[in-house]
């Protein structure tokens, strides 16, 4: 099963695959940012946003999948931000006509908390500079996610209100979701 672990910059993402894939047996974690990282060096300022690269879409689509089979079936977790709904269904797509399930998983909070926890995200200790930029990036992003939110993201995934929570209670009720068949039609 391949888990889409979809939200906002900065809105724990990546905390709950590492907590996920200490807890379901066998889980891996890989990271679509770093495709997107290659296509950047390939072509040098041609695309802003590597999600706009054509070519992404489809490689990552083909990791989750070879992914998924180098691991034997067992969960591939996917950490990444995905607000374009036509770029989530060419993904989504591609994985699920292989066969292979995949939950999409939302990890949602209210913009105002979002916002609180990207400032108090020390991104990168001992580099303020650094910081400072992912935060600001982020926050820049935090309009965009709100819009998709409401457009299509909160019909299409399995959502997560994740306002009040502590990482802990957000990995239980992403473990509660994921130990049930899911919507029907075997996922989001």
């Amino acid at each position: 099963m391949i888990v889409w672990i979809n939200g906002p910059f900065g809105g724990g993402k990546t905390t709950l695959a590492t907590t996920l894939r200490n807890e379901l047996p066998g889980a891996v974690v890989t990271d679509p940012e770093e495709i997107g990282f290659v296509l950047r060096q390939v072509f040098p300022g041609k695309y802003a946003d590597f999600q706009d690269n054509p070519a992404w879409r489809p490689l990552v689509a083909q990791l989750v999948i070879h992914c998924h089979r180098e691991n034997g079936g067992r969960p591939v977790l996917v950490p990444m931000t995905l607000l374009r709904r036509s770029y989530a269904a060419e993904i989504h797509d591609a994985v699920r006509t292989t066969g292979v399930p995949l939950r999409h998983l939302l990890l949602h909070a209210r913009p105002d908390t979002v916002a609180a926890r990207i400032d108090t995200d020390p991104e990168y200790p001992g580099d303020e500079a650094r910081s400072a930029k992912v935060r600001a990036f982020r926050r820049g992003r935090l309009p965009r996610y709100t819009e998709a939110f409401a457009d299509w993201l909160a019909a299409d995934a399995e959502v997560i209100d994740t306002t009040g929570l502590a990482p802990r209670q957000v990995a239980d009720r992403a473990l509660e979701l994921l130990a049930t068949g899911g919507p029907e039609g075997g996922g989001r």
